[in-house]
């Protein structure tokens, strides 16, 4: 296949694209590289710390940390399927991916990123039966069915998956196969392709607004309830710990949905590529990050569990 120097085909149907990244040289490079890495490495230590932590401690085997912890697998998956490339072309000399290596991480990425959403959504309404409806909450959040709402937010994050990728990747690329991006993601795939997007940009901002317009009602309705009920406690320490608890949430949601909205759900999303890198940045990597932080440092029960965590294996280590 020939390939111009400005980057266009001569013609024939793109086999592999070229991951443009981000504008510098060598020390911008450099620098942009440890950044990346130190996020990633927080990211993957974070969240696995927090998955070990709720599967080892008895006491923090309950509805709420069963999310949390499927929170903690998702965002280290995903974070996974942008951050190993994107740190290998920070020194490569053809920064190339394939053409069915980029289906699959843009696939696997919107499988997983739709997936938080929706799990989010879930975790709010999980905070709301157990506040305002704590006599029905054992029967209602059973085990069966905290894995039957997981599983349904992994169904709704393959069925967006699904509809994206596949109008996405059955465009023609037939000029640029540079995609100014970090990894494969929509807004950069549409700009280089050589048909009218018009009906791929309308289905992303009507797919992904309604899946944030839903789950975000979700969300405000479910804490809306919690608010008015915890104003009702007469118990100062029980309000405190319902602010507390969902303070932590609120902050996770704001920062996801906020961000996500900013780069999928508004008119103009496509047509600013260099902001979407940084936007992008942040929810690939800062978030994922941030989420076991939020969690753990305002989190009563996992800052204990850690603590003893911590002495079982000092103890183990005397012995």
């Amino acid at each position: 296949m020939l390939t111009h120097e400005d980057g266009n085909l001569s013609g024939l149907s793109v086999q592999e694209f070229v991951l443009v990244g981000f504008e510098g040289g060598l020390e911008t490079q450099a620098l942009l590289f440890a950044v990346f890495l130190g996020l990633y490495l927080v990211t993957v230590l974070g969240n696995l710390t927090m998955i070990v932590v709720i599967t080892l401690d008895v006491r923090l085997h309950s509805p709420m940390y069963f999310f949390l912890k499927n929170l903690s697998f998702l965002d280290l998956c995903y974070s996974s399927v942008i951050a190993p490339k994107a740190l290998t072309n920070f020194f490569s000399s053809t920064k190339i991916i394939t053409f069915a290596g980029c289906a699959s991480q843009f696939f696997f990425f919107s499988l997983l990123v739709t997936t938080e959403g929706f799990l989010l959504a879930v975790m709010a309404y999980d905070r709301f039966m157990a506040i305002c409806n704590p006599l029905r909450y054992p029967v209602t959040m059973c085990p069966s069915a905290c894995a039957r709402l997981v599983l349904g937010t992994y169904c709704g994050g393959c069925l967006n998956s699904i509809i994206q990728t596949s109008l996405t990747f059955h465009l023609p690329y037939c000029g640029s196969n540079h995609i100014n991006h970090f990894f494969c993601d929509v807004p950069p795939l549409l700009r280089i392709a050589c048909a009218n997007t018009a009906l791929n940009e309308l289905i992303m901002f009507g797919v992904c607004g309604m899946i944030i317009v839903g789950t975000t009602l979700v969300v405000l309705i479910s804490y809306g309830y919690i608010m008015v009920t915890s104003l009702r406690m007469r118990s100062g320490t029980g309000r405190h710990k319902v602010f507390s608890t969902c303070g932590s949430h609120m902050t996770a949601v704001s920062l996801f949905y906020g961000t996500v909205f900013v780069m999928y759900a508004q008119p103009g999303a496509v047509e600013s590529m260099e902001q979407g890198k940084v936007v992008s940045v942040f929810y690939t990597l800062v978030i994922p990050m941030l989420n076991p932080l939020i969690y753990s440092l305002r989190n009563k029960d996992v800052k204990e569990a850690l603590r003893r965590l911590g002495r079982k294996h000092t103890l183990h280590q005397e012995d």
